[in-house]
C-alpha cells in the first residue's frame, strides 16, 4: 500500500510530447508505482504503456480523457479501468476522432481567411497518434513562423474566443459517464477547478459519476479541501495526477509532484468489485 500514483498522463497518441514507453520510464525515475495513460479520446497508447510498465515494474491502469459539453462549456471526464477493446467504446472514440479532424480543418480554414497559409497536412505532420487537436495546430503555426511560441498561437489565434477558434463537438456529460460505465470503467470529473458549478456536479452524480479528480496542478489547497468535502458527502471516489503533457506545456517538473497514494487506487478497485 506504500508508494504513489499519477492517474493523468498524456502521450503522443493525443497531445503529449512523449511516447507511452518514454512516459513510463520518466514515471519510474520519479518513483511512481502506478500510472494511467489518459489520452484525449484515444486508448491506442495503452498496450504500449502496459508492456513498458511490465518491464519497469510499474502498474498501468487503462485510462482516457473524454470531452463533454455543458451549457456551451467544455468539461472533461476521465475514465479508468475500462475494457479498452470494448466495441462500443472503440466505435465511439472513432467518431470522436473524426469530429476532431473536421474541427481542425475548420480552424485551418479560418486561419487561411486571416491570410495565414497553414495547411491541414502540415498540422497532421505533428500528429503521431489518433487524435488531432489545437496543440498540434499551435505547433504547426510555430514551426511555419506564424507564431513565436505555443502560447502565442493560442492567445492570438486558436484559444477560446480567439479569431480562429472553433467549438468542439462533444457528447453530453451524462452520455460520457454512461459510455465509460458500459465499458466496465469508473468515471471521474477531471480538474473541475473554479469553472465547474455544483449543478453540473450533481447532474453527473445522478448519472452515475464515480468520483472527482481532486489533486491537479490547477487546484490550490482551498479547492482540494472543497472537492474532498463533496467526495466525502456523496460517497464518491478521489483521483489525481499531474495532467502531464511535456514539452511546450512547460510541465516536465510536474511529473511526480502531483500524485495520490496507492491506497486511493485500492479504493477504486474495491468500487469496481462491488459493482
Amino acid at each position: 500500500m506504500n508508494g504513489k500514483a499519477d492517474l493523468h498522463l498524456h502521450t503522443t497518441f493525443s497531445d503529449g510530447v512523449y511516447s507511452p514507453a518514454e512516459i513510463i520510464k520518466k514515471a519510474k525515475d520519479t518513483g511512481l508505482r502506478i500510472v494511467s495513460v489518459t489520452d484525449h479520446d484515444s486508448v491506442s497508447g495503452i498496450e504500449e504503456a502496459i508492456a513498458s510498465g511490465k518491464e519497469n515494474n510499474i502498474e498501468v491502469i487503462a485510462g482516457m480523457e473524454l470531452s463533454a459539453s455543458f451549457d456551451d462549456m467544455e468539461v472533461h471526464i476521465l475514465g479508468y479501468f475500462m475494457d479498452y477493446k470494448n466495441k462500443n467504446l472503440v466505435a465511439s472514440l472513432s467518431g470522436f476522432q473524426e469530429e476532431r479532424l473536421k474541427r481542425a480543418k475548420k480552424i485551418v480554414g479560418k486561419l487561411n481567411q486571416m491570410n495565414i497559409p497553414l495547411t491541414i497536412d502540415s498540422v497532421l505532420d505533428h500528429v503521431n497518434g489518433d487524435s488531432v487537436g489545437r496543440p498540434h495546430i499551435a505547433n504547426a503555426l510555430v514551426d511555419e513562423g506564424h507564431a513565436e511560441s505555443y502560447h502565442e498561437a493560442f492567445q492570438r489565434y486558436i484559444g477560446d474566443g480567439r479569431p480562429a477558434y472553433e467549438q468542439k463537438w462533444n457528447f453530453s456529460p451524462e452520455d460520457t459517464v454512461r459510455l465509460i460505465a458500459q465499458a466496465g470503467g469508473l468515471s471521474f470529473l477531471a480538474h473541475p477547478g473554479r469553472s465547474v458549478n455544483e449543478e453540473l456536479i450533481f447532474r453527473l452524480i445522478k448519472a452515475g459519476l464515480d468520483g472527482i479528480e481532486v489533486i491537479h496542478p490547477s487546484h490550490g489547497h482551498d479547492l482540494v479541501y472543497y472537492y474532498r468535502g463533496i467526495v466525502s458527502e456523496y460517497c464518491l471516489l478521489e483521483s489525481g495526477g499531474s495532467d502531464f503533457h511535456g514539452g511546450e506545456r512547460g510541465d516536465d517538473e510536474a511529473l511526480g509532484q502531483y500524485s495520490i497514494p496507492i491506497s486511493t487506487v485500492e479504493m477504486m478497485r474495491r468500487r469496481l468489485f462491488s459493482n
